[in-house]
């Protein structure tokens, strides 16, 4: 269903090249979430497109009628962004796809008894959400990785890129990666809710109903994950 890609042989990040300090209004910038310097291309979201939900509601008419023509269609549209939030979840792009298969089955599976009382994404998310925490559950129980054998087996081993990039562009990614790994340690509902709103651009109310709280609780939460963050991240900010 998705086309998977090869990370660039390059050494693990704990070699980074450059100096671990960064400008503070850049880093201050940068709180915005930028987006993760993902290993391979993606087709570009469905929220990139001029389709709106209609046209997913339409489509999973077409699915509960058995319609794999229309189910292709669907994960074409949205495959880049669950890929992308499982990633980024996770901090692991190795089971992104895996779990974003998953999800998509579960939309197929469930095709006729679905029913629009929300958007579509916001159903998706919904159960994307749920994979995951089902994944970091189960991650929890087994034997616990090193740091550095998740690395490897990562696809974020940006360093032997980087140094081939001007200076000003590998202190960038750098900072971006600080950044992906700060937001990675969040708790779970406070990762989820910076995710889908800085990254997927879903509205308070939408991330509200994937997270089952208000929107206050989720204007509460989007608060805290920053002020974590920059808490996290002083030590890289230049005095």
């Amino acid at each position: 269903m998705f086309c998977r890609g090869t990370a660039p042989d390059a050494e693990p990040t704990r070699n980074f090249l450059l100096a671990g300090r960064f400008d503070p209004v850049i880093m201050e910038a940068a709180l915005t979430f930028p987006p993760i310097h993902m290993p391979v291309s993606r087709p570009m979201p469905a929220s990139d497109s001029a389709d709106g939900d209609d046209v997913d509601v339409a489509l999973m008419h077409r699915i509960a009628e058995g319609d794999e023509r229309a189910f292709r269609q669907l994960v074409e549209r949205h495959q880049n962004a669950v890929v992308g939030t499982v990633a980024r979840m996770l901090n692991d792009p190795t089971e992104a796809e895996d779990i974003a298969q998953l999800a998509f089955l579960r939309v197929w599976k469930h095709a006729k008894r679905w029913r629009p009382d929300a958007k579509f994404t916001t159903y998706l998310f919904t159960i994307t959400r749920n994979l995951v925490f089902n994944e970091t559950r189960r991650r929890s129980r087994r034997k616990e990785v090193s740091t550095d054998e998740r690395e490897e087996e990562s696809g974020f081993q940006m360093a032997g890129e980087t140094r081939h990039e001007p200076p000003e562009e590998a202190m960038k990614l750098e900072m971006h990666q600080q950044i992906d790994r700060a937001i990675s340690t969040l708790p779970e509902a406070q990762r989820t809710a910076v995710i889908l709103y800085s990254y997927e651009s879903m509205p308070y109310e939408d991330i509200a109903k994937v997270l089952k709280t208000s929107v206050s609780s989720v204007k509460s939460l989007l608060f805290r994950a920053r002020t974590t963050l920059r808490e996290k991240l002083a030590s890289y900010m230049a005095e």
